[in-house]
């Protein structure tokens, strides 16, 4: 991997181009899931261009054969190559047939799908609760199941898309899938948000020695996704003021999808792992939510809670 030719200063308004500008990719290979709308989209776009051939791993492989032809219409020549693949992130058996036909070392993971705020409370077949199965439990398997690939790598990287929602709810360990709490959606998505910080700080201590880094990101504000289908606006607006959480400026998904490509190919950040970036750079602790619009929160960062998750989540997809 190329190191930029002059330093460069990243920040809140960079774009995933610009992250990527003089990094070569070539011969490198990548999976990024959810990549067949926003930010998604744009973190396979960057990784290609760099020269990445990179896999859209999707539910709808027909929504993802769409957007692949349309990324290629628009890299340059020597960009690597895309491919398709359906990977159901509540579904268990279609994480296991992604995991079972993968080939090969395999050089970034960035898991980036996820649902956000469903209204109601469901469960996944095997009894989870939704938002913490699709967002946690499902990359978890993925993950843990293409070990070897990355560790054949020689240098990998996972990252993992949280939220600053994570402020909204640590891991509740004794109530994972709301049979004895009422259900609300904005705790439902901030312990799973949590769950992916604490899964890239259980994965830097355990691969370390396989030579993969591990970190997590807060993509920012994103305008125009459907990760916010669920949302009722002004459900949000009450929310942010009944607990006195601001939101951060909007970003474009461009902008969103910088600080997930930083994680997976700029070497300015190589050898950083265990983490929580924001805005391209690592975040600041907060102690209290308040007003925040920034910042990681200490038990998304504690090794008892991420040693914890480890082994539960393990028991969970066995």
């Amino acid at each position: 991997m190329s190191v930029p030719q002059t330093p460069r200063t990243f920040g809140a308004s960079t774009t995933a181009a610009e992250v990527i500008d003089g990094v070569d990719l070539h011969g490198r290979r990548a999976v990024v899931t959810g990549a067949s709308s926003g930010i998604g989209v744009e973190t396979a776009r960057a990784l290609a261009a760099a020269g990445a051939d990179v896999t859209l791993a999707v539910r709808d492989t027909a929504a993802g054969a769409r957007v692949a032809a349309g990324l290629e219409a628009g890299l340059p020549a020597d960009a690597g190559k895309l491919a398709v693949a359906r990977l159901d992130l509540a579904d268990r058996s279609t994480v296991k047939a992604f995991v079972d036909a993968w080939m090969g070392p395999l050089h970034i993971l960035v898991g980036n799908a996820g649902v956000m705020a469903l209204p109601e409370l469901t469960h996944t077949p095997d009894g989870r609760e939704t938002q913490f199965a699709v967002n946690h439990l499902g990359h978890f398997a993925l993950a843990v199941g293409l070990r070897q690939a990355l560790a054949a790598a020689d240098g990998a990287r996972v990252v993992s898309v949280s939220s600053l929602g994570h402020l909204f709810s640590p891991v509740v360990f004794d109530d994972l899938d709301y049979r004895f709490r009422p259900y609300d959606p904005w705790t439902s998505y901030g312990q799973a948000k949590t769950a992916n910080i604490l899964f890239a700080v259980g994965a830097a201590e355990r691969w370390a020695d396989d030579g993969i880094t591990a970190n997590a990101l807060m993509p920012g504000n994103i305008g125009g996704t459907s990760l916010a289908r669920h949302v009722d606006p002004q459900q949000l607006a009450e929310l942010i003021d009944t607990v006195g959480l601001a939101l951060p400026p909007q970003k474009n998904v461009a902008q969103g999808a910088a600080t997930s490509v930083l994680l997976a190919a700029s070497p300015t950040v190589a050898g950083i792992t265990g983490r929580y970036f924001e805005d391209c750079a690592q975040a600041e602790p907060v102690t209290e939510r308040g007003t925040a619009v920034a910042g990681i929160a200490p038990y998304a960062l504690d090794q008892e809670n991420a040693t914890r998750l480890w082994a539960m989540s393990e028991e969970f997809v066995r």
